[in-house]
């Protein structure tokens, strides 16, 4: 791990939060937000006969749950500096500077390469698991850190 960064989170008494404890954050958002689509697109998912209807109804709001993913992460990441699966894991994102929340700017690039690296089959969660300070490609880009809160 960066040396700078290593100083950093001893002087702010942080520590980083473990890959397992990211990973189930992460499906807990997933769950929650698949969720919210579905009761959202309740009728059309109820009217729909087969399975291709019900996988071209999916096909047909991908754009929108990408945009929904987008602000649910970077209004929740800015304004708590955790999402509710982050806060049920008790761990959130801080700034690498000043390990307060992440700004607008912060909170929207993280959320947005965070989709990058999802529609890459996951490399950048997997560069995460392999990199010594945890950060995945939208925490490199964002210049953020999650800790365990």
């Amino acid at each position: 791990m960066n040396e700078e960064i290593e100083n950093a989170l001893y002087r702010e008494e942080l520590t980083l939060a473990s890959i397992k404890r990211r990973a189930l954050a992460s499906i807990i958002d997933e769950i929650l937000l698949s969720f919210l689509l579905i009761i959202a697109l309740w009728d059309s998912f109820a009217n729909a006969q087969t399975t291709e209807e019900i996988i071209n109804l999916s096909n047909n709001f991908v754009m929108e749950y990408i945009f929904m993913k987008i602000v649910y992460q970077a209004f929740f990441t800015m304004q708590y500096g955790a999402t509710i699966g982050k806060i049920v894991m008790k761990i959130r994102v801080v700034d690498l500077k000043t390990f307060s929340n992440p700004n607008v700017l912060s909170s929207l690039n993280r959320a947005i390469f965070r989709i990058v690296s999802e529609t890459f089959f996951y490399l950048g969660f997997l560069w995460g698991v392999l990199e010594p300070a945890k950060q995945t490609w939208h925490d490199k880009t964002a210049r953020t850190l999650v800790v365990n809160a």
